[in-house]
């Protein structure tokens, strides 16, 4: 009899899978998991104030809120609207670009600060993953942490 390789395929699959399930498997060390509440690190950062005041005063420009509701209502009408409104809203949108650059700058400065604060904080501290609490609540992804995995307070002392 002439065993082919076709045939040897599954016993070699088999023996392949009961051989790995034999080795011994280190243990992998505990990963410390925190959580921080995001909405209190952005609070604490200085540059948050900043970023409330332009956000203040852009809500009540009158020409910016005109801007936003003439692209929602092209986009409204979605692939049913003229050569004539799709040229409108380029330039609608590079207006609203442009007036609100400096909000998504200043934004993205205090972003990046914070998260500098966070990468450092995690690796001065050994922890391995650092979470949202909010999203992690609302995705369903953690049922339950105990209030000591709060990081909130002691990463908001190392934000400058």
């Amino acid at each position: 009899m002439k065993i082919t390789a076709k045939a040897l395929a599954p016993v070699a699959l088999a023996a392949a899978f009961g051989f790995g399930t034999l080795a011994p498997h280190a243990q992998t060390p505990a990963q410390k998991v925190g959580f921080v509440n995001v909405d209190a690190l952005f609070a604490a950062h200085p540059g948050n104030k900043d970023v409330l005041a332009m956000s203040e005063s852009l809500n009540k420009d009158a020409a910016l809120t005109d801007t936003v509701n003439k692209l929602r209502a092209i986009d409204a009408k979605g692939a049913s609207a003229t050569a004539a409104e799709k040229q409108q809203r380029e330039t609608l949108l590079a207006t609203y670009n442009a007036k609100t650059k400096a909000l998504n700058d200043k934004t993205a400065q205090v972003e990046t600060a914070i998260d500098k604060s966070l990468n450092d904080y995690a690796k001065a501290n050994g922890f391995s993953v650092i979470m949202d609490r909010a999203i992690a609540q609302q995705s369903g992804l953690v049922i339950y942490a105990d209030s000591s995995t709060d990081l909130t307070d002691a990463v908001k002392k190392t934000i400058k």
